[in-house]
């Protein structure tokens, strides 16, 4: 059966081990987090969901600086360097893949050739490592058809659907015809259909077109996690409802569409 998940860390007022016993409740069979600074917390909190039958999904890389990686110079270097070690803390708490963004802001570098040489060294060492690089799409196409098209029958590299992000990014542009048959995860969020505006709402409390999301989903014949990335502090629709309302809210919606998307 396929799983339910969300973001572990979707509700700030609460720690991520109180999240745990939350979505533990509640069904959810997956989560994801970043890369936490405290490397020994995050291996105990992976142990944690382990035992309450939650599998650690992704992990999301750092992606502060990502632009620097196109760029010639120790910023850059350090960037690559960041990316490498998400893969090793993949490893270390069970989590197969890492979502990696490729750049950020609405002017990003363009693509260099030392930039492409840092990303696919972080392939060759992924795949040397047993994990798995799901590419998020961000404000640009162009990029991310590069690593997809670059990496094309390499086992180690998909694509994860960020819907929110294509709704109020992209409009008009649909990732899915190009790159669903390379998709390994999933974002799913709402928002109400401004450009630049990023709500993360629960999926079908915004103007997303979840019909055409959920029909893409099981056209791209993808099994995995219905993953949501959402935060009640997002949205003023949201005010006053407490963590335990929040989550409850957030496995009915992604237990509708898995319903959507299977039935």
């Amino acid at each position: 059966m396929r799983k339910i998940g969300i973001n572990l860390d979707a509700v700030k007022s609460i720690s991520a081990e109180e999240a745990v016993e939350i979505i533990a409740s509640l069904g959810f069979g997956a989560t994801f987090t970043g890369v936490m600074a405290d490397a020994d917390r995050q291996r105990r909190l992976a142990d944690r969901l382990a035992s309450k039958g939650i599998s650690y999904d992704t992990l999301h890389a750092p992606f502060s600086h990502i632009n620097d990686v196109w760029k010639d110079g120790d910023a850059g270097d350090e960037m690559l360097q960041e990316l490498t070690d998400t893969v090793d803390r993949c490893l270390e708490v069970g989590a197969p893949i890492a979502v990696v963004h490729l750049s950020s802001s609405e002017t990003p570098p363009p693509t260099t050739d030392i930039g492409r040489g840092r990303f696919l060294s972080l392939v060759e060492y992924a795949k040397k490592k047993g994990i798995r690089l799901a590419f998020e799409n961000q404000r640009f196409l162009f990029n991310l058809a590069w690593i997809l098209e670059e990496c094309r029958g390499e086992e180690t590299v998909g694509f994860c659907w960020d819907a929110g992000h294509e709704g109020c990014f992209t409009p008009g542009k649909e990732f899915m015809p190009l790159f669903g048959d390379r998709l390994i995860a999933l974002h799913l969020h709402d928002n109400r259909g401004i450009f630049d505006a990023d709500d993360h709402m629960l999926p079908l409390d915004g103007a997303l077109d979840y019909a055409r999301v959920t029909r893409q989903i099981r056209e791209s014949g993808y099994g995995g996690t219905m993953m949501l990335e959402v935060f009640p502090s997002a949205s003023d629709l949201y005010r006053g409802v407490t963590p335990e309302e929040f989550f409850t809210r957030a496995a009915n919606a992604a237990r509708e569409l898995i319903k959507r998307t299977d039935g």
